[in-house]
């Protein structure tokens, strides 16, 4: 069970802050269950209320600040993601952001980065779903990252490339 304060990744909103946990406050709901209200960190006026016992979402505790500095040091031994059938990769890339999982998506980004600078090479255009799927799994990564690291989401991608190119 999370605490009041905690940020977890709640899914596809991401980061999300726990502001309190106790039955629901609505006219019309059974008070006989508890539920998190979280406050999303990147959406704007939004409020989430689940139930702490919810399993069909991935709820998880953010990366503390030196789980995070371990996981960017462990960035450039991440692979790509093996994609077997050219007519599932969209599927592969949606299943990969549903993990919510940090090295499930470096391994995402990496796979979309070098499909597009393949067909950029190419002379071909990137596909809406390789740039969909690689914004989702930027800000999926970075705004934990940004959490854990205590920096604006904007700078955390400099950071991590920084640090990854030391090694």
């Amino acid at each position: 069970m999370f605490s009041i304060g905690d940020y977890i990744i709640y899914g596809s909103n991401g980061v999300c802050r726990i502001v309190d946990i106790g039955p629901m406050k609505l006219p019309g709901v059974k008070n006989d269950r508890l539920y998190y209200t979280m406050v999303p960190c990147y959406i704007r006026d939004s409020e989430i209320y689940t139930p702490i016992d919810n399993e069909r979402v991935v709820m998880r505790k953010v990366m503390s600040k030196d789980e995070a500095e371990d996981f960017i040091q462990s960035i450039s031994e991440i692979k790509e993601l093996e994609i077997i059938e050219e007519k599932k990769r969209e599927l592969e890339y949606k299943q990969a952001v549903l993990t919510c999982e940090p090295q499930v998506l470096v391994s995402l980004i990496k796979t979309i980065y070098t499909r597009m600078e393949d067909r950029i090479a190419e002379g071909k255009k990137v596909t809406s779903s390789d740039s969909k799927y690689y914004h989702i799994a930027e800000e999926s990564l970075y705004g934990e990252l940004a959490i854990s690291l205590d920096m604006q989401k904007e700078e955390v991608r400099d950071y991590v490339k920084e640090k990854v190119e030391k090694g």
